[in-house]
């Protein structure tokens, strides 16, 4: 049997056509029926990340992860509760108020709420006696882990999730750590150019997710650099879907968006992270002169912007004019997004 390759775009095609309970990304994207393995795969990691019995399990993710993860966390923990990942002052309350033992949320989020304990509400971090920290939904910066888990004395896990449903597929202990795989044959590595397993003196290569029949394989969009042997966690994420604060950002979006735009010839993204989260901010080049100081066209952007997606976006507008139409960029000063182009990746 051939396996059909897909990618996120396929996904976002198929949603007319999809069946029983879908999880679907925020920017409605892609529309994926939820499998009965990404629970048990999520039960699975958070036992592998010492979540047992007598944990309460307090849950900050975006949607679709969030639920799934909380649903997961019931049947692994005594307790579980979903609070989302906005507002740190309220996630302290909810740790304490539920009395939690156990983190889950992104990388970012996690290091944001430590910065915010420190040196905006002025506590301690052992004083929330969390004895797990659970991280998912983004690539890590360097250190992350090592450092949450001295600050709060906790085991300190990093989970792999689909980045479709935001389900388990891998976790690691240590950043240093390969991927260890929940289920055998979920989780594998392509070429980012063809079908196939990657070339080892290729140097990069695609996470793709494999469904239970063995029918299908999904790229994911998250790209690792071969250093050896198992599966590596990414370092990169390639194509037009954009990793942002656990969130994807869809391309193809907001070039749709911008082209009902009158007078916009082109426009490009920056993502960075120069402190605890990331921060995007959208620059866009009029054709026309009179529209660079009007205020009026400035909002129509901004909330066409805000219409796509939950992530906020900083609109800012190009102070040179360009007559002519260019493609939008995307300028990670992160270094995480390789390129939209798969074949032009090195």
């Amino acid at each position: 049997m051939t396996a059909r390759w897909l990618t996120r775009d396929d996904l976002g095609a198929a949603a007319r056509s999809a069946t029983g309970l879908l999880l679907v990304s925020p920017d409605l994207s892609s529309a994926v029926p939820l499998d009965p393995r990404d629970h048990v795969l999520t039960v699975k990691a958070l036992r592998e990340a010492g979540v047992g019995e007598r944990e309460r399990v307090v849950v900050a993710l975006a949607e679709p992860a969030g639920a799934l993860w909380t649903a997961a966390a019931a049947d692994a923990a005594e307790a579980a509760a979903d609070v989302g990942p906005r507002g740190r002052m309220r996630l302290h309350h909810a740790l304490t108020a539920l009395k939690a033992t156990t983190l889950v949320t992104t990388p970012t989020g996690a290091m944001d709420f430590l910065a915010r304990l420190h040196l905006e509400f002025l506590l301690d971090p052992l004083d929330l006696g969390l004895r797990n920290i659970v991280l998912t939904g983004e690539i890590a910066s360097r250190r992350t882990m090592a450092h949450l888990a001295g600050e709060f004395e906790a085991r300190v896990t990093e989970v792999f999730g689909s980045p479709f449903t935001g389900g388990a597929l891998a976790w690691r202990a240590s950043e240093d750590d390969p991927l260890t795989p929940l289920a055998d044959d979920a989780l594998g590595l392509a070429a980012l150019t063809k079908d196939d397993s990657p070339d080892p003196a290729a140097g990069l290569a695609e996470l793709v997710v494999t469904s239970a029949a063995g029918d299908t394989v999904l790229r994911t969009g998250q790209v690792a650099r071969l250093d050896g042997a198992g599966i590596p966690a990414p370092a990169h994420t390639v194509g037009d879907h954009v990793l942002v604060r656990g969130v994807w950002l869809a391309l193809p979006r907001i070039e749709k968006a911008l082209s009902k735009v009158d007078g916009v010839s082109g426009w490009d993204l920056a993502v960075s992270r120069q402190g605890t989260l990331d921060a995007a901010v959208l620059t866009v080049t009029f054709a026309r002169a009179s529209l660079v100081r009007n205020p009026m066209w400035k909002s129509r952007i901004l909330q066409a912007v805000q219409a796509l997606t939950p992530i906020s976006i900083n609109v800012e507008i190009a102070q040179d004019v360009s007559e002519a139409p260019a493609p939008g960029t995307v300028n990670d000063l992160r270094g995480h997004h390789l390129g939209r182009d798969r074949a032009l990746i090195t």
